[in-house]
């Protein structure tokens, strides 16, 4: 797996709004994963997790976390980031789950009696896979 920066035509697969799954390690060691949005920005990416929620749980007992990022129209075509929770914070005003939900729905995140954490992560590994199946994806193969 490459190390961390992500070339620019990945970045900017990663700036659109594609279906992501992110996963963390429970208490056990076992894994824990589920499908949400994401906000990439500045080699990081931005998830806002729901208080109550067992993956924000885990992600404070252990900070490492992956996200794997589908192109919508090709799944064989994805990026999987792996990194370390850098920052978080509670989002007073659902500020971040509201651009977030702005990017995926273009409505403000409905959800609005629970309070949510953000969380930025800093990358350090990406994994990347074409519908070639080729698993060495250069720069050059996520050009259009």
């Amino acid at each position: 797996m490459p190390a961390a920066p992500v070339p620019r035509s990945i970045e900017a697969f990663l700036h659109a709004a594609h279906p992501a799954v992110m996963a963390t390690i429970r208490p056990s060691g076992a894994p824990h994963s589920v499908a949400c949005w994401y906000e990439w920005r500045d080699g990081r990416f931005l998830l806002t997790l729901d208080q109550s929620r067992a993956r924000l749980r885990y992600l404070q007992a252990d900070p490492r976390v992956s996200l794997t990022v589908l192109d919508g129209q090709d799944w064989y075509r994805q990026v999987s980031l792996f990194g370390t929770v850098e920052e978080s914070y509670v989002d007073e005003g659902l500020v971040d789950a509201d651009r977030i939900a702005q990017r995926y729905t273009g409505t403000d995140y409905l959800t609005r009696d629970s309070a949510r954490v953000s969380v930025w992560v800093r990358v350090d590994r990406w994994h990347g896979w074409d519908s070639t199946g080729d698993n060495k994806v250069t720069d050059a193969a996520w050009l259009d």
